[in-house]
C-alpha cells in the first residue's frame, strides 16, 4: 500500500489520542462561574469537541459578539494550558505505538481538532508526537467547526490525500459525522466514553473500538481499500 497512491489518517486530539476531558471541564465551569452562568455535565456533553464560538453561541443563545467570545475562549484556554502544564498529560492506550507503526507503514497523518492551536502545540510538545506529523489543524484554521467537514478537509489537502484515501479517528459523534460528510471512513473509540457506542455507529462511524490498542495498521488499510 505505501508504494500505491498516498494515505493517511486524521487524528482528533482531545478523548482520542489524550483525555484532557475534566482539566477543560474544570476550566468551562471557572469561566462561566465568573460569568454567572452554571456549567453542568449535560453541557459539557453537548459540546465537547466543537470549537469555542459554537460552544459559546449553545452557552448564550441570547448573543455574544464575535471579539467577546474570542477574548473568553481565549481566558478559558489560558486557564486549561496552565492546569495541563502542571498536572501533565499522558496519551491514551496504544495510541504511541499505532501512531509510530502507521508511520512506518507509510501513512501520512495530521491533527484535526476543534481546540485552538496554542492547545494542541501543548499537548504535541509533552507527548512529543509532532515528530510523527505532516500537518496539524486546529481552530484557527477553520471557519466551521465539526459536524463540518473542513477540518477533515483541510488536513487532507495539507496532506496532499484524497479524501477517499483517508481513516479519521475519532471519540465525538459531530467528528465521525464531520468525517462521514468529509467522504472519508472512521474509527470510534470510546476509551474516555464521552459517547457511546451505538451512538458512533449511528453517526456513521465504520468501526468503533474501547481503546486504539485494539486497531492495527491492517484494520486501517481494509477501511481504505473497502
Amino acid at each position: 500500500m505505501s508504494s500505491e497512491r498516498p494515505w493517511a489518517v486524521l487524528w482528533d486530539m482531545d478523548g482520542t489520542l489524550v483525555d484532557t476531558a475534566e482539566l477543560h471541564f474544570d476550566a468551562w465551569c471557572r469561566l462561566c462561574e465568573r460569568l454567572s452562568r452554571p456549567f453542568t455535565r449535560a453541557d459539557f456533553k453537548a459540546t465537547f469537541g466543537r470549537r469555542n464560538p459554537e460552544i459559546f453561541q449553545y452557552l448564550f443563545p441570547a448573543g455574544i459578539t464575535e471579539v467577546e467570545s474570542a477574548r473568553l475562549g481565549e481566558e478559558k484556554e489560558a486557564m486549561y494550558r496552565a492546569a495541563t502544564r502542571e498536572k501533565g498529560v499522558n496519551l491514551l492506550p496504544g495510541a504511541q505505538e499505532l501512531v509510530a507503526e502507521l508511520a512506518r507503514a507509510g501513512a501520512r497523518q495530521a491533527i484535526g481538532s476543534s481546540a485552538p492551536r496554542g492547545n494542541l502545540d501543548l499537548i504535541l510538545e509533552l507527548t512529543g508526537m509532532g515528530a510523527h506529523l505532516g500537518a496539524c489543524v486546529g481552530m484557527e484554521d477553520t471557519r466551521r467547526g465539526k459536524p463540518d467537514p473542513e477540518v477533515f478537509l483541510v488536513g487532507a489537502q495539507r496532506l496532499g490525500v484524497d479524501p477517499s484515501r483517508c481513516v479519521v479517528f475519532e471519540d465525538a459523534v459531530a467528528g465521525i459525522e464531520a468525517a462521514s460528510a468529509a467522504g472519508m471512513r472512521s474509527i470510534g473509540v470510546t476509551f474516555v466514553a464521552h459517547h457511546s457506542e451505538e451512538a458512533l455507529r449511528a453517526a456513521g462511524a465504520a468501526r468503533v473500538v474501547p481503546a486504539l490498542s485494539s486497531v492495527t495498521v491492517q484494520d486501517v488499510l481494509s477501511l481504505i481499500s473497502a
